[in-house]
């Protein structure tokens, strides 16, 4: 009976042991990765990582952009929706929505590229949620843009580092007037 009971114990404790062993010997294994010769996460965390120390001496604040925009050449970037930007924005900024970057509309609007580039974006501005609403802080545009920028061998761009009441800022913002419609 004695001898039952142990091949009984042993039967039952053997698949138990067998399979905790499975358990731990189970590695996860990576994905095998879809190919797109048109998508590079690795180049992507690569500028991310290199522009991070960059970047943070680049912010300025209101006054040093201010400055920065009656320099020669420079060109003031406003990577906003086009809608947002008409509704308001900072007198003498260009628009290209941040969709709509390419290498060759970045090149028709900045065709150097060592010319200084100011950007800025709706987290900069806060008194007007319809032209400026806020995105999370982590999903801002001037990171985006500033990491976009880089991608494409833009070399000198600073970032409008505070955030800024539409109503005391000493910035010039204008409002863009809709294309006159014609009623017949």
């Amino acid at each position: 009976m004695k001898q039952f009971l142990l091949i009984l114990l042993v039967l039952v404790t053997i698949p138990l042991v067998s399979e905790s062993s499975k358990k731990k010997k189970k590695v996860k294994t990576k994905p095998t990765p879809i190919e797109n010769k048109l998508i590079d996460y690795s180049e992507f965390k690569r500028i991310v990582n290199r522009s991070e120390g960059e970047r943070e001496t680049h912010r300025l604040t209101e006054g040093q952009f201010l400055k920065l925009m009656s320099e020669e050449g420079v060109v003031l970037l406003d990577a906003r929706s086009e809608n947002r930007f008409r509704l308001l924005h900072i007198k003498g900024a260009k628009n290209l929505p941040f969709t709509e970057f390419t290498k060759e509309s970045l090149a028709d609007l900045i065709p150097e590229k060592k010319s200084k580039i100011l950007i800025y974006c709706n987290n900069n501005f806060e008194g007007n949620q319809e032209a400026f609403a806020a995105k999370s802080p982590a999903a801002s545009l001037n990171l985006s843009t500033y990491n976009s920028l880089k991608a494409y061998g833009y070399e000198s761009i600073f970032e409008l580092g505070p955030l800024l009441d539409v109503n005391t800022t000493v910035l010039p913002l204008v409002t863009e007037k809709p294309d006159k419609v014609e009623t017949p």
